[in-house]
């Protein structure tokens, strides 16, 4: 009898308070997704794979047998093999309109200094690691850590493969969530470093327009030029400029509407669930996990504040003021950030635009946190063989 009903109420029996807790945190994350509609595309199932992995004696990661469940199969294809962040990266490219970067080329120094949040948490992380070497913290895993900085999945999760695969599961859950909680995160820090006078300041835009060569050779070019720079960033920054290329060059409408709907939405679907399914709580509650998920909120933090006080330092040399807010799009968050710094500037003043400019900086961001993740990605190797 007692066999019969450990059989029948097995599953009751093994269930923990973490496992609970990994319930209530999966059910915040699909409450986010329906009634915030913070990017429920990725934030409910990520919140659903959660509570799904972690349902006692479940078959949906491993079997009875032992052998790998269908979510363990999705994440060996999907994220071992880099597969779902390259596809997603083509029907992201597929989605950027370039012409805004190419007509206000200098936004693409917010590009570059929203990427600030990503050294400084490697240094954070390094320097953690070394006061505490049972967190198993080297340099490979704090430049894996520090790339959750750039508010990029997809590159969070090749870093973090070839870097530090044991640190995947956490980074990879870092970085899609706080881009998902990017209209949380970033107003605070944005209102906290400018006055409301910053705030009001209008930018003027000139829609010169961009010609159709042009269009068609910067995608060559940037895989080119990055390709030669950070070898390392070849396959997503080629996978990024592969879907931009389908896009402008006019004679593959039908693909490249393809990688915009079916391809995004099919394989932001299976990274989703994927992602909530490393989130383990055997794993999760862990001093290794949780600093992790400080650190990667550390990083798009400082992000944020490195592209709104790179503007003000800008503003003390140029005549034409930019709007510091602009500077905070300038992560990779794409378009999440350029949509919310419109938003902000139209609480203060409805007549206030400055969404192409925003746009810009935000598409600049895509490219180098790319080109950033790639950069560490051909360092570290370096550094460590010296």
């Amino acid at each position: 009898m007692k066999e019969f009903f450990e059989q029948v109420f097995g599953g009751a029996m093994t269930l923990g308070w973490q496992h609970i807790l990994m319930y209530i945190i999966g059910g915040v994350l699909i409450m986010l997704a329906i009634k915030k509609e913070y990017e429920p595309s990725l934030l409910l199932p990520i919140g659903f794979g959660a509570i799904l992995v972690n349902l006692p004696l479940s078959t949906v990661w491993l079997t009875n047998e032992g052998e790998p469940g269908f979510l363990h199969n999705l994440y060996d294809f999907g994220i071992i093999t880099e597969m779902f962040p390259l596809l997603i990266f083509i029907a992201v490219g597929a989605m950027i309109d370039f012409s805004q970067l190419l007509k206000t080329p200098k936004m693409l120094l917010f590009g570059a200094a929203a990427q600030f949040g990503i050294f400084f948490t490697a240094l954070a992380a390094l320097a953690i690691g070394a006061a505490f070497p049972e967190l198993g913290i080297g340099l490979k895993e704090a430049g894996a850590i520090g790339i959750i900085g750039a508010a990029d999945g997809p590159t969070s999760i090749v870093a973090g493969r070839i870097l530090a695969p044991d640190f995947l599961g956490p980074i990879t859950v870092a970085a899609y969530s706080y881009m998902s909680l990017v209209p949380v995160i970033q107003p605070p820090v944005i209102k906290a470093l400018t006055t409301k006078k910053e705030r009001l300041i209008r930018m003027n835009y000139k829609d010169t327009g961009v010609s159709k060569t042009a269009l068609i050779i910067f995608p060559i070019v940037v895989t080119i030029v990055a390709g030669v720079l950070a070898p390392e960033s070849a396959s997503l920054i080629g996978s990024l400029m592969f879907g931009n290329l389908i896009r402008e060059c006019g004679v593959l409408e039908r693909l490249s509407k393809s990688a915009q709907t079916e391809l995004a939405n099919l394989i932001t679907l299976l990274l989703g669930i994927t992602i909530g399914a490393t989130m383990k709580a055997e794993e999760f509650w862990q001093v290794r996990t949780l600093l992790i998920l400080g650190l990667g909120f550390v990083a798009f933090v400082f992000d944020t504040a490195g592209g709104v006080l790179f503007a003000k330092l800008l503003n003390l040399f140029s005549k034409e003021k930019i709007n510091p807010m602009v500077g905070a799009a300038g992560i990779s968050a794409f378009p999440m950030s350029a949509r919310i710094i419109q938003k902000m500037a139209k609480d203060e003043d409805p007549t206030n635009f400055i969404l192409m400019q925003s746009v810009s900086a935000n598409v600049s961001g895509q490219l180098g946190s790319v080109i950033a993740g790639g950069f560490i990605l051909h360092l570290i190797p370096l550094l460590l063989a010296r």
